[in-house]
């Protein structure tokens, strides 16, 4: 990793003398999802042991397990974790039921300033209410929804021949969700080095997020909107505009013609799978599956590139979000040594760390450095993709919204039952009389 002469000469130091050591040592438990990036935050907090005296626990769980497991830990007030790493979405609920600790007077005491983060993370990962100065957890892992492509048969001269007979143009980088689709078709079914591949590997999975996540990530640049800028909660209109009737149409033209066999049930493992098994041409995932591309035996070595998600028909171009902000479970007790952790990886030196470990680091110091860009192959498409990004519904009802879209875009996509207008009319009707039992209508 390339990073600046300053953070890389601080780095150790600051790892060894960050953060205040506690006048009695406690044991701290942290629960986060069960996936590569924890790994890594598990090597990093040796260095905040070694210095602190604190003993870091973790709870990981299995990322279709993750929402359901933490959310009901948060609910009956239990004390197992004293930090949580947690979705972008939990973070109204977890604001007014009072399951985190806000941080505001935290952040001042110690010099912590959100504007040291990146804005689409603050906003994501922090704030509730959005765009109040009103703060729930520190930024902690970027991510974004991207892709990834087979560069090394994109690069392949008898390829590029072919694609440009039949399509006019270059086959690269698609700048819009009509070419990806093309270069999908063109890839499905194909024959390569004796191999049948398959065009591209999307979300379908039903039973957590899965669909919701793909789906959106395609309807946001077709036009969609959760409710009107003007007037909070009215959605018709707008959740199921033509627009976002048309790009949910795309997403099961994708989902039909391009998928390879077996792809009704998948999400980020599946499409991992399926990319480094050399089954796909185009991958949509997370980010953080991107360093693990990297240093696989099959896919790593300059073989895959990544790109940000597509523009739509008028121009626009959004990504879904994803990542989490770290956050104090206020029914821990030990709250001064869970804000004692929280000092320690804001640093700089730290953050600097936890992306040269694989972590995606929210802090400007680090993203911004002139460094960064060169720092990863996908380090500029991060970048790009972070600066486009849309969040899920962030409201306390947001399980209730979430299964409500899982079922609607599964059932429509993936069965083919009804229209696209149909599954989208239904959202509203189901979005409105959960708004209403709020009473928010």
């Amino acid at each position: 990793m390339k990073t600046s002469h300053y953070l890389l000469a601080t780095a150790v130091s600051a790892m060894a003398g960050l953060g205040a050591t506690s006048a009695m040592a406690e044991d701290l438990t942290l629960c986060w999802a069960a996936w590569d990036p924890a790994n890594a935050l598990v090597q990093l907090s040796k260095a905040y042991e070694e210095q602190s005296g604190n003993t870091m626990n973790f709870e990981f769980v299995p990322w279709p397990n993750f929402a359901e497991r933490m959310l009901n830990e948060l609910n009956s007030g239990g004390q197992l974790c004293d930090l949580m790493i947690g979705d972008s979405q939990w973070i109204g609920g977890a604001a007014e039921n009072g399951h985190y600790l806000k941080m505001n007077d935290f952040f001042d005491a110690n010099d912590i300033k959100m504007s040291d983060f990146i804005d689409a993370t603050v906003t994501g990962y922090s704030e509730w209410p959005k765009n109040t100065p009103n703060y729930w957890a520190l930024p902690a892992f970027g991510d974004v929804v991207g892709w990834t492509y087979r560069k090394d048969w994109f690069d392949r001269p008898d390829i590029q021949a072919e694609y440009k007979t039949k399509y006019g143009h270059d086959l690269g980088v698609p700048d819009t969700f009509d070419e990806l689709k093309n270069i999908a078709e063109f890839f499905q079914g194909r024959d390569i080095d004796g191999t049948t591949v398959y065009g591209a590997s999307i979300y379908t999975e039903r039973g957590s997020e899965g669909i919701t996540m793909g789906a959106m990530d395609v309807l946001y640049s077709y036009g969609f909107l959760y409710e009107n800028p003007d007037k909070p909660y009215d959605m018709e209109g707008f959740v199921n505009s033509p627009g976002a009737v048309a790009g949910l149409e795309y997403y099961k033209a994708l989902y039909d013609c391009c998928t390879p066999p077996g792809s009704s049930n998948g999400y980020m493992s599946e499409g991992i799978d399926a990319f480094k098994s050399g089954q796909v041409a185009l991958q949509m995932n997370f980010a953080f599956t991107w360093p693990g591309f990297e240093s696989d035996a099959n896919v790593g070595g300059g073989k895959t590139g990544y790109f940000v998600n597509p523009k739509g028909p008028d121009g626009k171009q959004f990504a879904q979000l994803g990542g989490q902000g770290i956050s104090v479970v206020s029914y821990s007790k030990k709250q001064d040594a869970a804000l004692d952790y929280i000092k320690w990886f804001a640093q700089p030196e730290v953050q600097a760390k936890w992306w040269s470990m694989g972590g995606y680091s929210c802090l400007k110091a680090v993203t911004l450095d002139p460094s960064f860009p060169e720092s990863q192959p996908y380090a500029q498409t991060f970048l790009d993709s972070m600066a486009v990004v849309k969040d899920f519904w962030a409201e306390p009802s947001y399980a209730t919204l979430l299964q409500d879209t899982q079922r609607r875009f599964h059932d429509y996509v993936v069965a083919g039952n009804g229209t696209a207008q149909d599954a989208l009319d239904g959202l509203v009707n189901d979005w409105t009389e959960t708004f209403e039992d709020d009473g928010k209508l």
